[in-house]
């Protein structure tokens, strides 16, 4: 009896009046390492402003997201349910129709009923329209569409085409006689791509990145005109700041939501030119200066309004490292000694513990304690936990894996985090990975890309679909002890098995 008491004390020891309710702030980084910052042991890139964030609010050790690339996190970030649930959730093509439907519970719909203010800022590739996105009248179903009362988006991702901006349902300065087309073939007549004017780049690809050219850089896909509504990728991260800010500056006198998805560290890396060359390991780490810049100003915008103290920040990432991406920018050449995903083996696209466990800060100043925390979340949590936050009832048919953390994201004495999580690739290819508690369980019904780390000690070409790990022996998972504990990993197989035919967790 006790134990199905505990999750309602918890929440009413934290859930606070109407009149405390604090400002959101979700600031997700994109393909950041759980090694990249000064705070979790990065010697070579300067993170002043990260590091001040979490020196004074919570560091968390085993923080994740729920899967190893961007749209399936993002989609779970939002939603509170496991991206492998939905079809159509791996990585957005540049003319995907709005994954998240009209009518579906996100956590910006759950804060907006409590009285929230909201809004969605930088990247979103979750998708926009039905069937298809209209270029050229009005984007929707999109982000209005499930709870964000405004939105200035980077519409896919930035290696992918467009590349304009979207406000609220809108692209902003299109020149009527101009009209935006995207494609996912190259149109009739000459059409300058990555292959046949490569000589033109000023940053060449590796694989895969090598159709349309805008700034000088080949993209995936194919897209004419809108030339007047086209950005500079130099100039994102500065319009992210601005726009945010301006944002938060309007909406200072009442509870406010910001979700704030920066495009840094994802390539193309092209970081502003002041921040070129402020590391030894090029545009990559260069980026992740820049990304550290934006968050300090964000928190400058906080503390010129005096609502420091009344903003709860988590920062995050969409999932680990990945150095090689599709660029020639220098990543693999002058890494150096630094280890984007600290002491741990995989990074983005694999289900390995660098794929989605990475940097987790919440800071909320008066209210969380400064320290360091080693209790299981995960930005699927979000929406239970903050609706728990703001006293928002959560439906019993949302948000079906997310649970409310909130005791331990605010670090309350006794806390507890996950006792399990799910971790997913890009979700097309069968392979999951299972902590629960101590013990890792990874399934590969087919080879994983691991990229974040240059070598892969004692890992074998060929692994059996079902492997175990003993994390904290073993952060590294080079030692499969399956053999050694059969019972245990039957076990973890049924469990993993069990959540996922079970439709949820919650």
């Amino acid at each position: 009896m006790l134990r199905h008491l505990l999750p309602c004390l918890a929440l009413a020891l934290t859930a606070l009046p109407a009149a405390e309710k604090p400002n959101i702030i979700v600031i997700i980084a994109d393909d950041l390492g759980y090694g990249d910052l000064g705070c979790y042991g990065a010697k070579t890139i300067p993170t002043p402003h990260l590091d001040r964030l979490a020196a004074g609010g919570l560091r968390f050790t085993s923080g994740y997201c729920s899967a190893s690339t961007c749209t399936p996190t993002r989609f779970s970030l939002l939603t509170g349910t496991y991206a492998f649930r939905q079809e159509r959730t791996g990585i957005a093509p540049p003319n995907a129709p709005a994954i998240i439907k009209p009518g579906t519970e996100t956590v910006a719909s759950l804060l907006k009923k409590a009285g929230y203010q909201t809004a969605a800022i930088g990247k979103w590739h979750l998708g926009l329209g039905d069937p298809a996105p209209d270029w050229n009248g009005e984007l929707k179903p999109g982000p209005l569409e499930i709870g964000f009362d405004h939105c200035f988006l980077l519409p896919t991702t930035n290696d992918r085409v467009p590349q304009v901006f979207v406000h609220d349902h809108r692209v902003p300065d299109l020149d009527p006689a101009d009209p935006l087309w995207v494609g996912d073939k190259a149109p009739a007549g000459e059409h300058p791509t990555g292959v046949t004017h490569r000589h033109t780049l000023k940053m060449d690809w590796s694989h895969g990145h090598n159709q349309t050219i805008h700034n000088g850089i080949s993209r995936i896909g194919f897209y004419t005109g809108g030339h007047k509504a086209r950005f500079r990728d130099e100039d994102l991260a500065d319009e992210w700041v601005r726009r945010s800010s301006t944002w938060i500056e309007s909406c200072k006198d009442r509870p406010f939501f910001l979700y704030l998805a920066s495009h840094d560290i994802h390539v193309p890396r092209i970081p502003h030119e002041r921040f070129q060359g402020t590391t030894p390991h090029g545009f990559r780490a260069d980026s992740v200066v820049q990304l550290d810049w934006c968050v300090g100003e964000v928190m400058k915008t906080l503390e010129r309004l005096h609502l420091t103290d009344k903003t709860l920040v988590i920062f995050c990432s969409d999932n680990g490292p990945v150095l090689d991406d599709g660029y020639k920018d220098d990543a693999v050449e002058k890494l150096g000694a630094h280890q984007p995903a600290g002491p741990y083996s995989g990074g983005k696209y694999s289900v390995l513990e660098g794929g989605t466990r990475t940097p987790f800060i919440v800071h909320w100043g008066g209210r969380v304690k400064p320290g360091v925390s080693d209790e299981v979340v995960c930005t699927v949590d979000l929406p239970a936990s903050l609706a728990a936050l703001a006293g928002a009832p959560l439906p019993e048919s949302a948000c079906l894996d997310s649970q409310n953390l909130l005791p331990a994201l605010l670090g309350e004495p006794g806390a507890k985090g996950r006792d399990h999580l799910v971790q997913q690739d890009n979700g097309v290819s069968g392979n999951f990975g299972l902590r629960a508690g101590e013990w890792k369980l990874v399934r590969m019904k087919k080879p994983g890309r691991t990229q974040a780390k240059v070598t892969l000690k004692g890992r074998s070409e060929n692994p059996p679909m079902h492997a175990l790990y003993h994390l904290p022996a073993d952060p590294g998972e080079e030692k499969d002890v399956s053999a050694e504990h059969p019972e245990k990993t039957r076990e973890l197989i049924e469990k993993l098995d069990t959540i996922l035919a079970a439709g949820r967790s919650r």
